[in-house]
């Protein structure tokens, strides 16, 4: 533990490696006003050198150091270690860093996925570290908390597959509706797709438009049918269709299945599931979820209903995709490892208008 002299108490030392791109900045915003943690270190190889706040100047008055190479002594002397980078770049660092005992909160989908020849499948090259796949504790803290809290290395959810499986979990969990036949369709912010400069993400190019892609298939769906099988208790077949909203922040997923069981109260089904969830939110019967009243916070809110009393029912899951999509997640695992309040450092409320 480091000491914070400001503070006069013991801190937690976290470092965060890539610390540049949006879930990175999203990480610094957060942990700048936890009470247990102190940021002391930061990596980036474009950026070493240059003070945080002179990149991302929202953040001047909390914090002075500046980004770094990344270097594994340093890294492994902190008490947690969050990458916040690309595919490809944790399963090179993370075996040594494991080795040295440091705890690991992995951003990034190289953890996700426990069959490495199915990451390989849709990520396109070999796993680095296969034989490290079978220790990653998925991080969605409503499935697995007792594992996150005593992991030395979380696989932190990607953000639709967040919104999608709190949206699903407490159908399958209850085997209220066909399995083999579940639609997600999920709408997410230009952030999602990372800061790195690319034309399809160009205000130009996104303002007043709507589109849906990777119809054929999305990178995160063998990250949901893993998670709803698991929960199911044999394989689910989803159908998957992401699009994108022109605006920066924020996923509303709209999920479609059929009921086995018409009969079953799914409002107070849904109620009592998450009624001890500190981050999931089930609005009242009627209502529909909106980005808005989710954004800067790590919060799910979620609504239900079944159509005309038919036997489809509709649930509508709206996340932010930094917070409880990415980094507030991540920093809610943070807390289920240390032993901390579950909520700390995570009682924003979310930003309106």
């Amino acid at each position: 533990m480091r000491v914070n002299r400001k503070a006069g108490k013991t801190m937690i030392k976290v470092g965060i490696v890539g610390g540049t791109g949006y879930t990175g900045v999203e990480l610094l915003r957060l942990l700048a006003l936890h009470e247990e943690a102190q940021v002391v270190a930061i990596t980036s190889r474009a950026e070493s050198g240059r003070r945080v706040d002179d990149l991302y100047p929202n953040l001047r008055g909390h914090y002075s150091i500046a980004f770094s190479e990344p270097d594994a002594a340093q890294l492994a002397a902190c008490d947690i270690v969050f990458f916040a980078t690309p595919h490809n770049v944790a399963m090179n660092l993370v075996p040594e860093l494991l080795q040295s005992g440091a705890r690991i909160v992995d951003l990034s989908a190289d953890y996700r996925i426990k069959d490495a020849q199915l990451w390989s499948h849709w990520y396109g090259e070999t796993h680095a570290s296969p034989e490290i796949l079978a220790q990653a504790v998925y991080g969605l803290p409503e499935v697995n908390r007792e594992q996150i809290a005593g992991a030395n290395l979380v696989a932190c959810p990607g953000c639709y597959p967040t919104s999608v499986q709190l949206g699903l979990i407490p159908l399958l969990a209850n085997s209220l509706v066909d399995s083999q036949h579940l639609i997600a369709s999920s709408a997410s912010g230009v952030s999602g797709a990372g800061r790195q400069a690319k034309v399809d993400n160009l205000l130009s190019e996104v303002s007043d438009s709507f589109k849906a892609y990777a119809v054929a298939g999305h990178r995160h769906l063998p990250e949901i049918e893993q998670g709803l099988g698991a929960i199911a208790g044999s394989p689910v077949q989803l159908t998957f269709v992401p699009h994108l909203l022109p605006m920066i922040r924020g996923i509303h997923s709209t999920l479609f299945a059929r009921l086995l069981d018409t009969g079953v109260d799914l409002q107070a089904l849904y109620e009592e599931w998450y009624a001890d969830e500190p981050f999931v939110d089930i609005l009242p019967a009627g209502t529909c979820p909106q980005t808005r009243t989710v954004k800067g916070a790590n919060r799910c809110q979620i609504a239900l209903q079944v159509p005309q009393d038919r036997d489809t029912v509709v649930v509508m899951a709206a996340i932010d995709n930094l917070v409880k999509g990415a980094s507030g997640q991540a920093v809610q695992n943070m807390n289920i490892m240390l032993g901390l309040p579950e909520d700390m450092g995570l009682k924003q409320v979310g930003l309106l208008p």
